[in-house]
């Protein structure tokens, strides 16, 4: 069982039940252009993109008129809504980082998910005092194929890969990790596409916080 005393807590997924929302944000942008289609496989490709990644690739894919820029703002503004408004906390995640942090744990969110809007939902659930910071895959230029953020929120922390824990729901993302040195830690998601694979590779799995 982990007892690093440095955490990176990945956000949608892992400490919010927020992948429903994600899931349908593409898919019904793409239909309300009149694109339709099996969207599966699209969705595997982008979730650990960054949004800017994410709209160069969905308006390259599918030619859309509309500027990677324009495609940005308009799914971000639906998905703030859903994060000031309705995501919840995922059951027992509460009392899991509160445990975390009596024990002496630092912890840190590093997120697809632009910075402000992180904020913004753990403030409105109550869990944002419990972090140091929150760092953004924008933040850094590059999505969690890559180690760039888990290293620098561990820079930030004072802490090296190996004293560190990233706990994560999505499969690409704990292979990047682990391969940078840091212990992982799979979280279960009942939108996880791969859990199976997770199991395999990550250092330690949670199938339910708080148990």
């Amino acid at each position: 069982m982990n007892s690093r005393k440095y955490c990176i807590m990945d956000m949608d997924g892992t400490i919010v039940d927020s992948m429903p929302y994600w899931n349908r944000l593409s898919p019904d942008y793409l239909n309300s252009k009149g694109i339709e289609g099996d969207f599966d496989d699209l969705m595997a490709r982008i979730k650990t993109m960054t949004m800017p990644e994410a709209c160069v690739f969905l308006k390259q894919q599918f030619n859309l008129e509309e500027e990677p820029e324009k495609i940005q703002e308009q799914l971000g503004e639906v998905m703030r809504g859903h994060y000031e408004k309705d995501i919840p906390l995922k059951k027992g995640v509460r009392s899991s980082l509160e445990k975390m942090r009596g024990n002496g744990a630092t912890l840190c969110i590093v997120s697809a998910t632009a910075s402000p809007l992180v904020r913004l939902c753990l403030e409105r659930l109550g869990v944002w005092n419990l972090f140091s910071f929150a760092l953004s895959c924008e933040d850094v230029g590059y999505g969690k194929d890559r180690p760039d953020a888990f290293l620098e929120a561990a820079r930030r922390m004072g802490a090296r890969p190996d004293e560190t824990a990233v706990y994560e729901d999505a499969g690409l993302a704990i292979r990047t990790a682990k391969a940078a040195g840091f212990y992982t830690v799979g979280v279960f998601d009942r939108y996880c596409e791969n859990w199976e694979e997770i199991v395999r590779t990550a250092d330690e799995v949670i199938t339910e916080w708080g148990c």
